[in-house]
């Protein structure tokens, strides 16, 4: 299957929503603002008191230090408690704006079409939501308030300076250009720098992911150094990326570090020669020096996160990216007549021109039971999806009651048809929540019958807390099966009229497995099923059975005619059924 890489969110739309995620909070962004410039104004009394005393020190006026150093230290004091109630109130407006972050992205990831779920694979999907989320809530939880805290106090220093000597102001212009050039120079290049870092590292997880997914496969055969090469190559482009950005980084941070000194030193020395010209007094040579050297701090600060501030800008756009998804399908107000499935002259490809479904047509009695079987890499799984309408078919179409599957609402379709796979998670939470999921006005009776039909209510009842035992992350381990026995639980309380059941019971032992579908035959009595096996007395129980090879449905009818006629289906069961009489035996 050809990969997709989700897409990413432009500069416009980062801004945008940037914009509007802050100024939704205007009284708490408000709030924060002036307490950062009131902590700002106290700042500055401090140089503005010690320029007054050299002034006095110079003109032989009587001083007193006690009351001088009071002032000074009132003032700290001042300016500590409310630098104290600032990054209070900018770090709660923070995770305001954080948590609704996280929600909305959230949202997204669920409204993801499975399709392109599939299509993207792990890596990317994992990378935004565990790196891409954490690097953003570091920029939103720091970057965001101390680039605030550190804009206001520059703008209020630069204010000050020009109030004590705009003539004093004009040696901070010095360094403007070199700040500005080396800023600019860095900023057109750090977006697609950590862009290219994320991408990176998104490959180098989905190569790993599929290493440990596939290991007996790559074991068995003999992958092992395919899967190395893969990986080193994977490293070595992360590796490149993360190099560009540091050296970026060395480029810009010793550049703006010179320019927090040339304002300093120039401040001082044109102050000088001011002062033996008379055109300043010695008090406002000495403030604004002190001003001068006051702003490295805030321009320092502000700069430093401007890199976190990419870092968050490039995270943001991976997130806000999975909302530029287009959907794989268009609702309309078609509404199904009956539960009959059908499928008619399907094809399917992963990938442009080799199609992997050809021309599949079948057609599905309400209440029927269907069973698929073949070999692997067949199309079973691909159809199965086709029918439970997570694809749609790239021609022919697959229709519930006449309405294609792609047509109805997400919300319509899981009520007429329903796919559970071999693959289940457990979710953080007691079971009984993971069971709601599937129906969350379900009552307690109905949540120990779906668990009763499907051979786990002993066990779930025998747990510390039974259904509210807590269960998934941090909580209590279930073994595979048992979390493929929930997820047969959420189905059973989802209730659909057809069901899509894609080798469900893999994970289960075999005798147990067999118990568990005689279970689930008699509660899902009356529903269309669609078992995709591997066991083959799934086919004996069946309605039909469906041979799948080479993307075609090569044989089509009852175990019994099946097996009569002598085809690869007789020659599966024959070879199957021996081996299953031998491990008996």
């Amino acid at each position: 299957m050809a990969r997709e890489i989700l897409p990413v969110a432009d500069r416009r739309q980062v801004r945008a929503y940037a914009r509007r995620l802050t100024l939704k909070y205007p009284r708490q962004l408000t709030l924060a603002l002036a307490l950062h410039g009131l902590a700002a104004v106290a700042g500055l009394a401090v140089p503005w008191q010690l320029g007054g005393l050299v002034q006095d020190v110079k003109d032989g006026t009587p001083v007193d230090v006690a009351l001088v150093a009071l002032a000074i230290g009132g003032f700290l004091l001042l300016q500590g408690a409310l630098v104290r109630y600032a990054v209070y109130a900018s770090a709660r407006l923070g995770e305001q704006v954080l948590a609704e972050l996280r929600e909305e992205f959230v949202d997204q990831v669920l409204a993801l079409p499975l399709s392109t779920v599939e299509r993207a694979g792990a890596g990317d999907l994992i990378t935004r939501t565990s790196r891409d989320v954490d690097s953003l809530s570091r920029t939103v939880r720091h970057a965001v308030p101390e680039t605030l805290i550190a804009l206001v106090t520059f703008v209020i220093t630069v204010g000050a300076l020009v109030l004590v000597s705009p003539l004093l102001m004009l040696p901070m212009l010095i360094a403007t250009p070199l700040i500005w050039l080396s800023t600019r120079w860095y900023l057109k290049r750090a977006r697609d720098g950590y862009l290219r870092e994320n991408a990176a590292y998104a490959d180098m997880t989905e190569g790993l992911a599929e290493t440990v997914e596939g290991a007996r496969a790559v074991e068995a055969l003999g992958l092992q150094g395919r899967r190395r090469e893969r990986t080193d190559a994977d490293i070595r482009r992360s590796f490149a990326a993360e190099r560009y950005t540091l050296g970026l980084r060395t480029v810009w941070f010793p550049t703006v570090e010179l320019g927090y000194v040339i304002p300093v030193v120039a401040t001082l020395l044109v102050g000088g020669l001011c002062y033996i010209r008379g055109w300043v007094s010695l008090e406002q040579v000495t403030v604004a020096t002190l001003y001068a050297q006051q702003l490295i701090d805030p321009l320092d600060r502000f700069l430093m996160w401007i890199d976190e501030l990419q870092v968050g800008g490039a995270a943001m756009a991976r997130l806000l990216g999975v909302a530029n998804v287009p959907d794989d399908r268009v609702a309309t107000s078609a509404r199904p007549q009956g539960e009959l499935l059908e499928a008619s002259d399907v094809r399917y490809a992963y990938r442009e021109g080799r199609d992997v479904l050809h021309g599949v047509s079948l057609t599905l009695k309400p209440g029927e039971r269907l069973a698929m079987v073949g070999p692997s890499g067949a199309g079973k799984s691909t159809l199965g999806r086709l029918l439970a309408g997570i694809h749609g078919p790239r021609t022919g179409a697959v229709t519930v009651g006449g309405v294609p599957l792609v047509d109805l609402p997400l919300d319509e379709l899981r009520g007429h048809v329903a796919l559970v796979t071999q693959e289940h998670h457990v979710f953080k939470g007691s079971v009984r929540d993971n069971l709601l999921i599937a129906r969350p006005d379900a009552g307690d009776e109905e949540v120990r019958s779906a668990l009763a039909a499907v051979d786990s209510l002993d066990w779930v009842l025998a747990l510390p807390e039974g259904l509210d035992t807590q269960v998934g992350s941090g909580g209590l381990a279930v073994s595979p099966a048992q979390a493929q026995q929930l997820a047969l639980a959420r189905l059973v309380l989802a209730d659909p009229h057809t069901l899509v059941l894609d080798e469900a019971t893999s994970l289960i032992d075999p005798r147990a497995a067999r118990r568990l579908e005689r279970s689930l035959a008699a509660v899902l009595e009356g529903r269309t099923v669609i078992a995709i096996a591997h066991r083959l007395h799934t086919a004996h129980d069946a309605d039909r059975v469906a041979v799948v090879e080479d993307g075609r449905v090569s044989e089509l009818g009852s175990h019994e005619d099946l097996v009569a006629r002598g085809g690869s289906y007789a020659a599966l069961w024959e070879s199957w059924h021996g081996k299953a009489s031998s491990t008996r035996t």
